[in-house]
C-alpha cells in the first residue's frame, strides 16, 4: 500500500467503466484516494473469485503498485446463477428485454447482484477479496438506462436505476463490498 504524506492509502482502481469508477470514489474518497488506471486484462473463466484474484495479481504485476479489480455478477436463482460473471456479454447482446425474457418461463424473479473487490499491495502480494451481495429480482426495465443492468435489478421497490446514487451505494452489491475494503485498510491503518 502506498501512502501519501498524510497517511491516506492510494489504490490504482484497474477499470475502463466511467460509472464503476464514480460509485468507487463515491464510496472510498477522501478515506482512500483512488486512482483510475484503465488495463486490458484476459479473463480466465471459472469462479467470480477465481476470475477476480487472478485479474488482480495481472494488474499488480502490470502496475507495479497497488491496485483495485473489482468482478460483478448477476445471478438469477431460477437459472442456477446464470448469467453470473458473463452479465457483460449477455447486457452486449441481448439488453435489458433479452435478461427479462430469460426468465419469462419462470416464476421465480428472484436474483442477486453480486461484487467482489480484490486488493493487492503489489507485485507479489497475495490479493485479498472483498465481496458484497444484494438479493433483490428482476423486473421490466425502470429508469436511466445509462449504467448495465441497474435499470432492470429491483431492491425494496425501486430498480437501481431509479435510486440516486447516494441510496444506491449504501445498499449495492458494490457498496456492500467496499465497506468491507474500508473496514480492512481502516484495520491497517491502526495496526
Amino acid at each position: 500500500m502506498t501512502t501519501p504524506t498524510a497517511a491516506r492509502p492510494i489504490v490504482n482502481f484497474i477499470t475502463g467503466n466511467a460509472n464503476k469508477l464514480g460509485e468507487v470514489k463515491a464510496i472510498l474518497e477522501p478515506a482512500i484516494q483512488v486512482e483510475s488506471r484503465s488495463l486490458d486484462l484476459i479473463e480466465i473463466q471459472g469462479t467470480l473469485e477465481e476470475v477476480t484474484l487472478d485479474k488482480c495479481r495481472r494488474a499488480a504485476d502490470l502496475i507495479g503498485g497497488p491496485v483495485l479489480v473489482e468482478d460483478t455478477c448477476l445471478c438469477f436463482n431460477a437459472l442456477n446463477g446464470l448469467p453470473g460473471p458473463y452479465i457483460k456479454w449477455f447486457m452486449k447482446s441481448i439488453g435489458h428485454a433479452g435478461l427479462n425474457n430469460l426468465l419469462a418461463a419462470y416464476e421465480d424473479k428472484s436474483a442477486r447482484a453480486v461484487c467482489t473487490f480484490a486488493y493487492s499491495a503489489g507485485p507479489g502480494h497475495e490479493p485479498i477479496l472483498f465481496q458484497g451481495i444484494t438479493e433483490g429480482k428482476i423486473v421490466p426495465a425502470r429508469g436511466a438506462g445509462n449504467f448495465g443492468w441497474d435499470p432492470v435489478f429491483e431492491y425494496e421497490g425501486k430498480t437501481y436505476a431509479e435510486m440516486d446514487k447516494a441510496e444506491k451505494n449504501k445498499i449495492s452489491h458494490r457498496g456492500r463490498a467496499l465497506a468491507k475494503l474500508q473496514e480492512w485498510f481502516a484495520k491497517q491503518m491502526t495496526a
